[in-house]
């Protein structure tokens, strides 16, 4: 038997179909044991074959969300931070692609002596290490952060479903690990969906008993049933679940559909009392149940004093977890405002072909997020021109802050085919060009300027008075960077530098001086927004267009003519 850890486990796997929410519930978990005055800390296992999701496609993937320390990762850890306001890191998430690989490269140093390398015992050995990294706290920044406190639980997701073949290695590793720590310091808890029948007006629960039969095949037995569901179950249909997967009555929670947030899926738990059940199986020594501000924001949320509407110009505004973060940051800076935000999803293709006019017209403030290549560029562009000319308040984030630079360099300072190097190297003026140290690199995977860097506000500006101190530190993605070359001209002609990373003097931030709520940056705010603690711009820029749809009242932002 290994040395066991002082952390205790909980596992949290999903049957019957992926998308059921095992991220939002393992989060919800954690939630309610840091409320119980325990430390935790959150995981995610990924079984495709990518190293990192950071070269997929956000129609494969979803978002890609980024830690402090640099690791590009799955968005469930997004939904970590921001139930629990845990500082994720790089030992927080883990593909087959890093469990092979690391395999692999000790296969090639000797280090398992001649031995034949094989899913059992190596690559599962593997994955228990890579769960043990968490509890020992072996993900310590690569900018050198201070240790982690330890935890006392840890909550790892396994991704996909029970049944899976890429999957079926992380399942075993879990199972030893039982073995391994002792059944009284491991707990799984099982996901599952409860289908309901329309047509005949029933509600079914065999595809929930054939995912336990499936996991209890693999040996198994979940602790607790999460039941995904439309709408609350009766308890006959409970009594029903208990008896034919074997698991005890009080364990059968269920998760019906929330009406207005995920973040009511926690109180959901708690009048099922899972929060105790976990305390009492896992013999925790927690405290009792201090749920701090946390009532207070899901009454904001349910009942806001007013409204406000933000059109998201994007190149995936049709695919909703693409914008996961931006979305839930909104949401962030509705409940510092007391009020609902109501998004429009705007395709930046379809600003190119029907004109910003016709797509922004009905809004008080516009967000143009980030993203790479050529396709739906020129439609933010046009989207940060209609901000511009028309007083609406402004949020550009990565390749929004770059678009909201080309368009000021175009039509403000007259650098006429100004663009970004990235999608025209050869164009006459580029405000946007690639950062020096990426000059020299060939490979695309985690290669990028990642993570979070330090930057120092301009006193007077926008963002100091939204942060309102001199230095932050925020999280970056990108390859590309605001050309210095040109920043004489643009502060010439009205455009206010005001936030800049110390190191190698980058462009961090581009503000507007004559307008009445305009600023762009270069890093991802939406990463460090949660509910408790909404990001700073993202209150600000909500108040700004609140105080936008006051003014403007019933009248329409004004259309772009001539070139301004």
């Amino acid at each position: 038997m290994t040395e066991r850890t002082m952390a205790k486990h909980i596992f949290v796997t999903g049957g019957v179909v992926s998308s059921l929410g095992k991220g939002i519930t393992a989060a919800s978990v954690g939630m309610l044991l840091g409320c119980r005055g325990l430390k935790v800390a959150l995981q995610k296992f990924d079984p495709y074959l990518n190293v990192d999701p950071g070269t997929m496609n956000p129609y494969q993937h979803g978002e890609l969300y980024v830690t402090d320390d640099g690791a590009e990762t799955d968005l469930d850890l997004g939904h970590y931070e921001r139930f629990t306001g845990i500082e994720t890191h790089r030992a927080c998430n883990y593909t087959s692609g890093q469990i092979y690989s690391a395999v692999i490269a000790k296969e090639r140093r000797g280090d398992y002596l001649g031995g034949t390398v094989q899913v059992v015992p190596h690559i599962t050995d593997e994955i228990k290490a890579a769960v043990r990294s968490v509890a020992d706290d072996a993900g310590d920044s690569k900018r050198g952060r201070s240790r982690l406190v330890p935890p006392d639980v840890v909550i790892t997701e396994v991704g996909g479903t029970v049944g899976d073949i890429e999957g079926l290695p992380f399942l075993e590793a879990i199972r030893q690990f039982g073995l391994d720590e002792g059944q009284a310091n491991v707990m799984y808890i099982h996901v599952t969906l409860i289908v309901s029948v329309k047509a005949a007006g029933e509600i079914k629960t065999k595809p929930t008993q054939h995912s336990v039969m499936k996991l209890r095949e693999i040996g198994i037995t979940p602790d607790v049933l999460v039941c995904r569901c439309e709408r609350p179950l009766e308890e006959a249909i409970k009594k029903k679940i208990s008896l034919f997967t074997s698991v005890e009555r009080r364990c059968v929670i269920e998760e019906p559909d929330v009406a207005e947030t995920i973040y009511e899926v926690p109180f959901q738990f708690i009048d099922q009392g899972l929060d105790e059940l976990i305390v009492q199986r896992l013999g925790l020594k927690a405290g009792p149940l201090n749920l701090g501000p946390w009532p207070e924001i899901i009454e904001t949320i349910r009942h806001p004093s007013g409204s406000v509407r933000i059109g998201v110009v994007g190149k995936y505004s049709e695919l909703q977890d693409a914008y996961k973060s931006i979305y839930e940051a909104l949401d962030h800076g509705g409940i510092a405002n007391n009020c609902k935000v109501q998004v429009k999803r705007i395709l930046s293709e379809d600003v190119e072909t029907a004109g910003p006019e016709a797509e922004l017209h009905d809004v008080q403030g516009i967000l143009v997020p980030g993203g790479f290549g050529l396709r739906g560029v020129e439609g933010k562009i046009a989207a940060a021109r209609y901000a511009r000319t028309s007083q609406v308040p402004f949020l550009g984030l990565c390749l929004g802050m770059q678009c909201a630079a080309i368009d000021f360099a175009r039509n403000v300072c007259g650098l006429e085919g100004a663009d970004t190097t990235e999608n025209r190297p050869g164009c006459p003026h580029p405000v946007i060009c690639l950062m020096e140290e990426q000059k020299q690199v060939t490979q695309k995977g985690a290669t990028m300027r990642l993570g979070g860097y330090p930057c120092q506000l301009a006193e007077g500006s926008l963002a100091r008075a939204a942060y309102g101190r001199e230095e932050i530190r925020e999280r970056h993605r990108h390859r590309y960077e605001f050309n210095n070359d040109y920043r004489q001209v643009f502060t010439e002609h009205g455009m206010r530098i005001t936030g800049v990373c110390p190191q190698g003097d980058l462009v961090e931030i581009i503000e507007l001086a004559d307008h009445p709520w305009f600023v762009a940056v270069q890093f991802h705010p939406e990463f460090r927004s949660t509910p408790v603690r909404p990001h700073p711009l993202f209150a600000a820029f909500i108040g700004a267009a609140l105080a936008n749809g006051r003014k403007r009242g019933g009248q329409q932002p004004a259309k772009i003519g001539r070139k301004q």
